[in-house]
């Protein structure tokens, strides 16, 4: 088998060497430039995508768990309503349904946003089952003694509750961040031109289905990979001693 790695400093329109595999000006002219660029949109999609999930999705785990009978209802409608629904159905209502029923969505609002909100919303109502499950895990002496001393419910959650249930939470929340990298995969299909569409086009363009396929793949791993070394940190730093693999 001969593999040709020397494609990735050739022109995308013209197919001629580039030197140096960059073009002038910082353009995307060649292969290589444009996996590149095709990654810091997967990075984009994917970090923007995880704030907006985990900012939703803790505010639905505490609605599943505040004494409120109407919050607890909206957080569970919606964590059924995102959950049960295929990623890549949502992808294509947010990008093909909403900005029919609402025109001016197609002017003020990026497709890659649409994508980034179907993709945080779907994974947020993940994130909810997971922070509702950290809450749940702790006594429920901890939520009286925080009303006991004279705090209020919201001050309970932010100042007892959640603090412990986030440290509990943290394996599961890094799969979940790691599993956003990995989905944003379906942008692909909605036009976004990350790792997933460059790998297609430039594997029809060019034949060097290996070449290609070989290096997003990679670059996949060393993005979600990334994440879970970010997290373990995290998790070492907060980690309480004299619990659970404290020191």
């Amino acid at each position: 088998m001969s593999w040709d790695w020397q494609f990735y400093c050739n022109d995308t329109a013209t197919g001629e060497a580039v030197a140096g595999c960059f073009g002038p000006g910082g353009k995307e002219q060649t292969y290589l430039q444009w996996m590149l660029g095709a990654w810091g949109w997967t990075l984009s999609v994917s970090l923007l995508a995880l704030v907006l999930a985990l900012v939703v999705g803790s505010l639905i785990g505490i609605a599943r768990t505040a004494p409120n009978k109407w919050l607890a209802r909206f957080g569970e409608a919606w964590t059924e309503l995102f959950r049960n629904i295929p990623l890549l159905v949502q992808v294509f209502l947010w990008y093909h349904v909403l900005p029919s029923l609402f025109p001016s969505l197609r002017e003020a609002v990026p497709p890659s946003v649409l994508v980034v909100f179907a993709l945080g919303f779907f994974t947020s109502a993940r994130i909810g089952e997971q922070v509702k499950a950290g809450i749940k895990t702790l006594p429920t002496g901890q939520r009286y003694a925080g009303l006991a001393m004279g705090l209020t419910l919201p001050q309970t959650y932010r100042h007892v509750l959640l603090p412990m249930a986030f440290r509990i939470v943290i394996p599961p929340l890094t799969s979940e961040s790691m599993n956003i990298v990995k989905n944003s995969a379906v942008a692909f299909a909605v036009s976004i031109p990350e790792l997933a569409q460059f790998a297609q086009q430039a594997s029809e363009e060019t034949s060097h289905f290996e070449e290609i396929y070989i290096p997003v793949t990679a670059l996949y791993f060393i993005s979600a990979f990334a994440i879970n070394r970010i997290a373990k940190f995290i998790e070492a730093r907060v980690r309480i001693p004299g619990q659970s693999g404290g020191k």
